[in-house]
């Protein structure tokens, strides 16, 4: 009889206790999982923060790379500013040298008109001064010495005359409208000159107008 009830007692302990270790079970469980649901928040958290952090760093790369490029930027566009104030400023002189020049040229040959006509002035005077004269004799003197005053004239201008007999004939500087069978003068050689040739230097102001022997 003791016995059984020993038995009976036992089953109720263990029916008493069952619930207590499915207890003790669940909790355990819940512990497991809110630990791996924190080992789990933890890892995202560190994931999180390294992409935040990488996150500031290509921030920090970006930022450093613009006000780079905005200070090479403001260097070219300095730079491109001096280059047009220089172009302004070539230009401009460019532009007073060219009328410099131009006015320049204009008073050159101006100057050179004027000296050419002052030296001609003597003889324009020589020839009204002999217009005035009636007789014939005293015409022919007044022409004589203006003729004596031409080559004065020409040599103040810098100009020579070309075109003489016996020179030989020249192309360059000589214009042969005739031609002569003359075995007193040589092949080549001018015989008479119609007009007499001019120039300056070594330009041709006009061509003497000769005959030539064969």
């Amino acid at each position: 009889m003791d016995e059984k009830i020993k038995t009976e007692k036992a089953e109720e302990t263990d029916i008493k206790s069952a619930p207590e270790e499915n207890a003790e079970k669940d909790t355990a469980a819940a512990e497991t999982e809110d630990k791996k649901e924190s080992n789990k928040d933890t890892k995202d958290n560190k994931k999180d923060k390294k992409a935040d952090k990488q996150l500031k760093d290509d921030n920090k790369k970006l930022s450093a790379a613009l006000a780079e490029a905005n200070k090479k930027l403001e260097e070219t566009e300095k730079k491109l500013a001096e280059s047009d104030d220089k172009y302004l400023r070539v230009a401009a002189e460019y532009d007073n040298f060219r009328k410099r020049s131009a006015k320049e040229k204009d008073e050159i040959y101006s100057n050179a008109y004027s000296d050419s006509l002052n030296v001609l002035l003597p003889m324009i005077d020589n020839i009204e001064r002999a217009a005035q004269f009636k007789e014939s004799d005293k015409v022919a003197e007044g022409v004589e010495l203006m003729l004596k005053t031409v080559p004065d004239i020409l040599s103040k201008l810098g100009v020579t005359q070309v075109g003489e007999v016996g020179e030989k004939f020249d192309p360059n500087i000589h214009n042969a409208v005739m031609h002569i069978e003359d075995e007193e003068h040589g092949e080549g050689e001018i015989v008479a000159v119609f007009q007499k040739g001019y120039m300056r230097g070594d330009k041709v102001i006009r061509f003497a107008m000769v005959q030539v022997a064969n």
